[in-house]
């Protein structure tokens, strides 16, 4: 398995769609910092961005790559090794890859500028982390969905349809549900329903840290009072961990029952 994960490292981060994602958010954050001195304003925008677009190139990278890794799979289940190793190997080194460009795009900018010694050094990790984990958590359900279908249209018309949900229609679907039952308390199940969307929980846990969530009304506030502590930011990234576990353990599953 290591052996696999290093060779897809080694591979992904000489890849000029990988280049050219590290070289667009280096730009990004560089461009941010120039038009505003505020570190907490960059990373507002930062985050803002990340939430967003993350989750698309993870999902899309995954399946993409995973479709023109085909023939490299097929050769490498003709071997004596497991299934398991070979896909942990491969998924482990696409997630690494995307994680290291994040973290060169993102972080070299800021660390020059002088993000250690301020005070949003803990936005800014939180920011960074969250950013990655997303990309992560949407890497694995781009293999699942790949798994799932041979169709290459299909395989990508899902994953698009997959981060479309996640990014705007369940927040509205969320939204519209208060709309209809806005007389009946439903602090509870505006909690429930927030923890099945990785989306949402980093973007919570970013505005807390952000301390910007006035600005979000009333479910602000219940967030604030829910999540706004140090057991509710636990709970939040342990969900993002089981987003990340689950949808993985799904994966392996997928893989030692298909036949390729």
């Amino acid at each position: 398995m290591l052996k696999i994960f290093k060779y897809t490292v080694y591979d992904l981060i000489r890849n000029r769609w990988l280049i050219f994602y590290t070289g667009f958010f280096l730009l990004l954050t560089i461009a941010l910092i120039f038009l505003s001195n505020d570190v907490s304003k960059v990373l507002i925008s930062l985050s803002n961005i990340t939430l967003m677009l993350t989750p698309l190139v993870g999902i899309l990278y995954g399946v993409m790559y995973y479709y023109n890794s085909e023939d490299y799979i097929r050769f490498l289940l003709s071997q004596p090794i497991s299934r398991t190793s070979i896909f942990s190997g491969i998924f482990g080194g696409m997630a690494t890859s995307l994680s290291l460009s994040l973290i060169v795009g993102l972080g070299t900018p800021l660390l020059i500028r002088g993000v250690l010694f301020v005070p949003e050094f803990i936005t800014f990790i939180i920011v960074l982390g969250m950013a990655v984990l997303l990309s992560i958590i949407f890497s694995s359900l781009a293999f699942i969905i790949a798994l799932y279908n041979s169709n290459r249209i299909k395989g990508f018309g899902v994953a698009i349809f997959t981060w479309l949900f996640f990014a705007v229609i369940y927040d509205g679907l969320f939204l519209l549900l208060l709309l209809i039952f806005k007389d009946y308390p439903l602090e509870n199940i505006t909690l429930g329903l927030t923890m099945f969307n990785p989306i949402d929980l980093a973007r919570i846990l970013t505005l807390m840290n952000l301390d910007i969530s006035a600005i979000m009304g009333y479910t602000g506030a219940v967030f604030k009072n829910f999540f706004g502590n140090p057991l509710g930011m636990m709970i939040i990234l342990i969900l993002l961990i089981c987003w990340i576990v689950l949808p993985f353990y799904w994966m392996l599953r997928k893989v030692n029952r298909k036949d390729f």
